[in-house]
């Protein structure tokens, strides 16, 4: 049974943050669709007539009774919460007791709805209750709850239409001619617009609903639909352009040593696969509802930062689960920003989240699974053929150089370079092409991040015509620049990656025309890593392999550039047609 909806008294509404929430057709669709979400909606078809300012929300909801009904659209009246002790634990998204009372001010309401007390089957067996009477000829049938309600509403919220309906269980509410009482809001609302901002509203709700069905329509015309998913990153690809499924990696985190079982979700797009233009796509929801969260948002910039390519931003959302107490819903009238108790425990959180989803082991990148007559053929054939099922080859004389496979990471084997250049790696599903060079620059990159270390030349090295800007840079690298004579000057001390190299002359003068540290780091590693076209050894390899699996962000180098192209068993075997040859040949 749907909770009583009641008016909250005056100590609790004191308590809640006022203001204009309804602004706009987005802010009346996300206000209703609110409320279809805490009536535990799995289906939501919204219909938008911009031209005749005309929003209508439908769902199969729990619906209300005819006492809700005459109650729903009073000031202040919500079944959310009741006391002043429940504002500091609010699990629903529509408590504030003010969107329908609003919408009965800004324009024409109308609710149908019917309570899942009955199914269609008592429906069909009883069709006299299918006609639409008024209320005063359905007394007798009030008792039953065989029939939804239709009630129009006065623009101070009271009920002044009741009648019997035929309705599915849940709710429909529509509001006809929205602010036509204020003529001035219109004209900061164009129509144009309108559809968009509803579309957007509805995507970002979505995300943290991937269960429900969304659809979309302007007038009778389908807009758009989402069909449900386990997770968001089911949902995403169908809003976000240029984004596909593998695209993309999901993980959950459940933080146990936290009271109240709080969760972290996590979508991120694979920065060697996807990025924006702008950072449109980096977004923070808490307890199911998309928020501003500057401090969060700017971390998960600075997690990504040179992953991306030059003015690229990441694709990444962020889902918490936080216990109500440790949350402030009063920072905003229309909910979009938060208080947190604890922010710091949370940027910590999220940043460890995204360097775990940003690595390279069986955690992000499970093993495609095998069928169990195919594995048994599979072994079968092993022990006979030359065909390896899973890296179980012993090394043999020629490769006692490599080293072992270290613990934790993935097992990744090297076994060929390709024009000394590109590194053949083997691993349980399938096979991945490294270039040795960006790989070996995120390797050294992320050791310079983490020390940057100078060191001093026996002779130092002379440069001439250095502008002030220059001299500048180098000592804010903490690199000791001296006067040697007119016009020249003198370096003592250099990155100590650079200091054996013959074109560390070459390498400081470059660093003087950065004038942030990080930027010298990339130099550095970029011209410090192994140089493509350069012969390796197969314990070599190895080698670079283990230390690149261990860096932070491994997918990328410090410029952005995806460091391998993965070319996995299921695709090899589609390629070869191999499924027939397991199959019919072998008589499965």
């Amino acid at each position: 049974m749907p909770l009583s909806i009641q008016t909250l008294p005056p100590e609790v509404i004191d308590l809640i943050a006022a203001g204009e929430v309804i602004d706009s057709m987005a802010a009346a669709v996300r206000e209703l669709v609110e409320n279809s979400l805490d009536a535990g909606a799995t289906r939501i078809i919204v219909s938008v007539w911009p031209q005749q300012w005309r929003v209508q929300v439908a769902d199969n909801g729990t619906g209300m009774d005819l006492k809700n009904l005459h109650q729903a659209a009073s000031a202040h009246s919500t079944s959310k919460i009741s006391t002043e002790a429940d504002l500091y634990k609010i699990a629903t998204l529509g408590f504030r007791g003010e969107a329908l009372h609003s919408l009965a001010q800004l324009g024409s309401l109308e609710i149908l709805s019917r309570t899942k007390d009955l199914g269609f089957a008592d429906l069909d067996e009883n069709p006299e209750h299918l006609a639409v009477e008024n209320l005063s000829a359905s007394k007798g049938k009030i008792e039953n709850g065989r029939s939804g309600w239709r009630v129009v509403y006065d623009g101070a919220g009271e009920p002044v239409e009741v009648e019997t309906i035929a309705i599915a269980p849940g709710t429909v509410v529509t509001v006809s001619n929205l602010f036509g009482n204020w003529p001035v809001r219109r004209g900061f609302l164009a129509p144009a617009h309108q559809m968009r901002s509803v579309q957007l509203i509805i995507q970002q709700i979505a995300l943290c609903h991937p269960q429900v069905n969304w659809q979309l329509r302007q007038a009778n015309t389908p807009c758009f639909q989402i069909t449900p998913g386990l997770t968001t990153k089911q949902i995403l690809p169908q809003f976000v352009r240029g984004v596909r499924l593998h695209d993309l990696q999901y993980l959950k985190v459940n933080l146990p040593s936290v009271p109240h079982s709080n969760k972290l979700e996590l979508v991120i797009g694979l920065p060697d696969r996807c990025h924006r233009r702008r950072p449109d796509w980096v977004k923070v929801a808490v307890n199911r509802r998309v928020v501003r969260s500057p401090e969060l948002e700017q971390t998960i910039l600075s997690a990504f930062a040179r992953t991306c390519p030059r003015d690229r931003y990441p694709l990444c959302f962020i889902h918490l689960q936080i216990s109500p107490s440790e949350i402030d819903w009063n920072r905003h009238p229309a909910k979009v920003e938060i208080y947190l108790q604890d922010p710091s425990f949370w940027q910590a959180q999220v940043r460890a989240a995204i360097a775990r989803a940003l690595e390279l082991n069986e955690d992000v990148l499970p093993q495609p699974t095998i069928p169990d007559r195919v594995e048994k053929l599979l072994k079968a054939s092993e022990q006979k053929g030359t065909y390896n099922l899973g890296m179980s080859r012993e090394l043999n004389d020629d490769d006692e150089q490599v080293t072992a496979h270290p613990i934790g990471l993935m097992e990744l084997r090297a076994i060929a370079q390709v024009h000394h250049t590109y590194i053949v790696a083997e691993h349980r599903s399938g096979m991945w092409l490294v270039e040795q060079h960006i790989a070996h620059e995120r390797v050294l990159y992320e050791q310079l991040c983490a020390a940057w270390q100078l060191k001093t030349l026996e002779k130092p090295l002379i440069f001439s015509q250095l502008s002030a800007l220059q001299i500048e840079n180098l000592s804010r690298l903490g690199l000791e620049v001296e006067i040697f004579g007119e016009q020249l000057w003198a370096v003592r001390e250099v990155p100590a990656l650079l200091a054996e190299r013959d074109d560390c002359r070459d390498a400081i003068f470059e660093l003087s025309k950065v004038a942030d540290l990080q930027a010298a780091q990339v130099a550095t590693a970029c011209r410090s890593a192994l140089r493509n076209g350069t012969p390796l050894t197969l314990g070599e390899m190895q080698n670079l392999l283990n230390e690149w699996q261990k860096t932070r962000n491994p997918r990328t180098c410090p410029h952005g550039r995806p460091i391998y192209f993965a070319l996995e068993e299921s695709t090899l075997a589609r390629i070869f047609r191999r499924n027939w040859v397991i199959g019919k040949s072998h008589g499965i």
